[in-house]
């Protein structure tokens, strides 16, 4: 998914997508942010506000989609790529394994709590809720609380 190659044209647009990410970290107030990780290729919805110091993957930001009126807050890492160690064995250094890219969406109304870590391939449901310092390993429902390392759902809020 993601081109590898040292090519020039990649190299500038992996320049360029840093700067761009390194801005919106820092700006304040919030709704300064959106326009900078849109300039690096996230999709982010209306009304939707990205804490400080948010670690966008600086490799695939493209994959990432935050849907309307989500929150991410202060220090939250979204993760689309790791080590595919289907192939590691003993000996091999795991730098050699294959990259493995997937998407990550969070979906509208959604929390992002203090330092919750979005794995690679996650949805996060409309109007779930993850915990500070969840490690979010697979889908979570829509209108449910995650919390914990890896992240399993407390609560799941029923219609009235």
């Amino acid at each position: 998914m993601a081109n590898n190659k040292r090519t020039f044209g990649n190299v500038a647009k992996g320049i360029w997508v840093r700067i761009c990410l390194s801005i919106a970290s820092h700006l304040y107030p919030a709704q300064l942010r959106n326009p900078w990780y849109r300039m690096a290729g996230v999709k982010i919805g209306k009304g939707s506000k990205i804490g400080a110091t948010v670690d966008i993957d600086h490799s695939v930001p493209e994959l990432i989609t935050i849907g309307n009126n989500v929150w991410v807050t202060r220090g939250v890492m979204l993760l689309c790529h790791q080590r595919d160690l289907t192939q590691y064995e003993i000996g091999k250094p795991v730098m050699d394994c294959d990259l493995v890219f997937k998407p990550i969406v969070i979906k509208d109304g959604a929390h992002i709590g203090i330092g919750a870590i979005i794995m690679p391939g996650v949805t996060i449901g409309e109007g779930a809720v993850i915990g500070a310092g969840a490690v979010v390993t697979h889908d979570i429902p829509a209108y449910s609380v995650a919390v914990g390392v890896p992240a399993r759902v407390m609560k799941t809020f029923a219609s009235k």
